[in-house]
């Protein structure tokens, strides 16, 4: 799957979440839970994350202009980005300020089975999405562990995806425990303190996805992996060895790469231009991310250099 991928996932999460908000936001108002009414919060703005999404991956696609030579790949690092505030702002802060409300003013619940079929239903419809996008997500992880993978990944979505839907889920269970030991002890209290732990899972959450999606935004390089085969592929033919090199994610699946390479002394302009367009059909071969290469040629001066560039690996 490509980078650009994750669009089943995120409207397998978008269709999820508008049905279990409209159905949360029944329950708070038959049960008065404040749990439920938490829940009802997320899931409204996980709805509303899935659109940004979606309205990144669009707006991602336009075409380069003269004030954005680079075109607009960064759109869905962006998005993403709004995306986790909007966790931390309408999911954790609101959890919070309503767990800590009710826990200072406790209110009885009426109809609690409600809130249970509910909250059933809702864990059911969520395990849906969150197998959807594991399963979009599967290709692109590779052998890497999950943690890695949201930690590393380009792919700004599918990990978005993926941390709200494991949050709704755990979200989901800590109302389900909160709701039930109100009912069965008859003490609102436990409700209200579901909720604040809602709030606390929420906003570790977020701090994490605003964390990972601050760096893409910033600008992310190549991995040390993805540099060791630009290196060996650039360091081949007519071209003696890398000087330096600089490289940076500019979209989920656009790389830049910017290069000072030594060449074989005593070549002609014409085998210097033929050298420089064999080395980036080797890179795009290997990477086909790395859309955008510029090439320096120079001669070596390897004995006469005293800073190497510690990006090339054993420099």
């Amino acid at each position: 799957m490509s980078a650009g991928g994750g669009s089943k996932a995120i409207i397998a999460a978008l269709v999820a979440n508008a049905g279990i908000a409209a159905a949360k936001f029944v329950g708070f108002l038959v049960t008065g839970s404040s749990s439920m009414l938490a829940e009802s919060v997320h899931s409204l703005a996980d709805t509303s994350n899935q659109g940004l999404l979606l309205l990144g991956q669009k707006t991602s696609k336009r075409v380069a202009t003269r004030n954005h030579p680079f075109g607009f790949g960064r759109d869905r690092y962006f998005y993403s980005f709004v995306v986790a505030l909007m966790l931390f702002s309408l999911g954790s802060v609101f959890a919070l300020y309503e767990g800590i409300h009710k826990l200072e003013e406790p209110e009885p619940l009426s109809s609690p089975i409600v809130a249970v079929i509910i909250l059933l239903v809702a864990i059911g419809l969520e395990s849906y999405s969150f197998m959807t996008a594991i399963k979009e997500s599967t290709e692109l992880k590779g052998e890497a562990t999950w943690w890695q993978f949201i930690r590393q990944s380009k792919v700004p979505e599918l990990p978005v995806v993926l941390l709200e839907d494991a949050g709704a889920l755990v979200g989901l269970v800590l109302a389900l425990i909160g709701v039930g030991l109100a009912t069965l002890t008859g003490d609102p209290v436990w409700d209200a303190l579901g909720t604040i732990s809602i709030g606390v899972l929420l906003g570790v959450i977020a701090v994490v996805l605003i964390v990972e999606m601050k760096s893409l935004l910033i600008g992310e390089g190549a991995s040390p992996a993805e540099l060791d085969v630009l290196v060996a592929e650039l360091a081949k033919g007519k071209v003696e060895r890398v000087i330096h090199i600089r490289t940076q994610y500019i979209g989920p699946d656009e790389l830049l790469v910017a290069a000072k390479i030594a060449l074989n002394p005593g070549l002609t302009v014409a085998q210097t231009a033929e050298a420089i367009n064999d080395a980036e059909l080797r890179v795009r071969n290997k990477i086909p991310a790395a859309r955008l290469i510029y090439l320096e040629p120079d001669l070596d001066r390897s004995l006469t250099e005293t800073a190497p560039d510690p990006a090339i690996k054993g420099a």
